[in-house]
């Protein structure tokens, strides 16, 4: 398998599927793609993704696009990972969670662009984004709280904590701290924990060498 990325110090979309190969022991090397160069980007992601997006997964003839479908699909591939909770409502919760961060937060994505690279540093937010970070705060506290942690969706790291990892950098590189919009302490510890795994940190190592 080869895995389509951007540039590790801000491709949030690249590191979720990254991430998740990782864990499950997955054979793949990577194709990386420059990005935020205008035409130069766009013909160097068009040459292995339909969309002109990146991520892309190649696995051999099949071509996947988008990091949420690359992730169900080696959520397939590799059923002994447990990426989705067995659990029915853990994985509906969890699988609901992902989609919300596939989808919403765009204040606290455009305010708070993910950058491996910046000095952490605090900044002045929006009312917008600190109610994104309201409902990131809420939701890390009820699923943890619902399903005992350590993960969103239990006792297994996932799908959904490999799409709030960046979102976890993002809370580190602008200062930003949970217990300030509603968290508990729960929510907190778990960003935590998501930018201490081996997955991670190998992915932060690659933005910086």
């Amino acid at each position: 398998m080869q895995l389509v990325i951007g540039e590790k110090a801000w491709s949030t979309w690249s590191m979720r599927p990254w991430l998740v190969l990782k864990h499950v022991g997955a054979d793949f090397s990577e194709i990386p793609v420059p990005l935020r160069q205008g035409a130069v980007t766009e013909a160097a992601i068009g040459r292995y993704s339909p969309s002109n997006l990146a991520p892309a997964l190649i696995d051999g003839e099949l071509v996947v696009w988008d990091s949420l479908a690359i992730c169900e699909y080696l959520a397939e591939r590799f059923p002994q990972a447990k990426l989705w909770p067995t659990d029915p409502a853990a994985r509906a919760l969890a699988r609901a969670a992902a989609a919300e961060m596939h989808s919403g937060f765009s204040s606290l994505r455009g305010e708070c662009p993910m950058d491996l690279a910046a000095e952490p540093h605090v900044a002045s937010l929006s009312e917008a984004t600190h109610k994104d970070l309201r409902r990131v705060a809420k939701l890390f506290d009820s699923l943890l709280q619902r399903f005992g942690g350590p993960w969103l969706g239990g006792a297994d790291w996932g799908i959904a904590d490999a799409f709030y990892t960046p979102l976890a950098t993002r809370l580190r590189t602008y200062g930003v701290r949970l217990s300030d919009h509603g968290d508990t302490g729960a929510g907190g510890a778990y960003a935590a924990r998501l930018l201490e795994t081996p997955e991670f940190l190998a992915w932060e190592a690659g933005a910086k060498a």
